[in-house]
């Protein structure tokens, strides 16, 4: 059976990672099971037969969920090199790519369907064995440009982010656990510009804004929701459960546990 095929062992982001950067474009396709993709704006489903390409420079995450007892699936990326050496070799026809998706659906066919069982023939040990491996990305490439050509304006967009809306984008992401550098870049400023225009909007520093908005809403999914400490922390950023309920404290003079069990009692009562 196909399990996991990556190509150089590179892999869309490792379980829920502490590290949401997408760092590179990559192709996921749902053999069996059901992945569901966030990039702070919305959740996007992917069942067994669909496919999606994840779009490099933006954040997200993903959670897997087994159906029957199974989850299978191919990541493949589409690094920077091997997307210009492609296009040196064949000058495909670039025009602008208008969605603005993280992640990008991609069309269902037959085709498709037979590359992704070609690569059980190639797949060995979690990767495609090495004479395949530019190989087997260059048809999948072939066949996604025939399907969708407006991939194209994606795949060979060798630009960095522009500058965007900073208030906008860090109201959004700020629950992804990138450093204060990672969310420069994205928002296309140099480090020092971030930091002046930060301050300038939110009157506080990045780092402490961070910490004091991830707690607030932690704060708000206990006494609120109900949310239990342990499945909540990953999500808003914070890599242990132990510097989460260590901050927690120190801003309100309170464990995080401690909230969720006055709230389990204020609600019996």
């Amino acid at each position: 059976m196909m399990k996991v095929t990556g190509i150089n062992s590179t892999y869309l982001i490792e379980e829920i990672s502490p590290q949401h950067f997408i760092d590179e474009h990559y192709f996921m396709y749902v053999v069996k099971g059901v992945v569901v993709l966030y990039d702070g704006n919305q959740y996007q489903e992917l069942r067994s037969g669909q496919s999606c390409i994840a779009r490099k420079n933006r954040l997200g995450r993903y959670y897997k969920t087994k159906e029957d007892g199974e989850l299978e699936k191919v990541i493949l990326s589409l690094d920077t090199s091997f997307l210009k050496q492609f296009y040196d070799r064949h000058k495909t026809t670039v025009t602008k790519f208008e969605s603005t998706e993280t992640c990008i659906p991609v069309n269902k066919s037959e085709l498709l369907d037979d590359y992704i069982r070609s690569l059980q023939r190639v797949y060995n040990r979690g990767q495609i064995r090495a004479p395949f491996s530019n190989v087997k990305r260059e048809e999948l490439l072939l066949i996604l440009l025939e399907q969708q050509p407006e991939l194209a304006g994606l795949f060979f967009d060798f630009g960095i982010p522009a500058k965007i809306n900073l208030e906008e984008f860090m109201v959004r992401n700020y629950p992804f656990n990138v450093s204060i550098e990672r969310f420069a870049f994205l928002t296309g400023r140099s480090i020092s510009a971030f930091k002046r225009d930060f301050r300038q909007i939110f009157n506080e520093t990045p780092s402490r804004w961070l910490v004091l908005k991830r707690l607030q809403e932690a704060y708000f999914l206990i006494d609120q929701k109900g949310m239990k400490p342990s499945d909540i922390y990953l999500d808003l950023g914070f890599e242990t459960l132990s510097h989460f309920s260590f901050a927690f404290k120190k801003q309100f003079g309170l464990t995080p546990t401690a909230l969720s069990g006055k709230k389990t009692k204020t609600s019996m009562e």
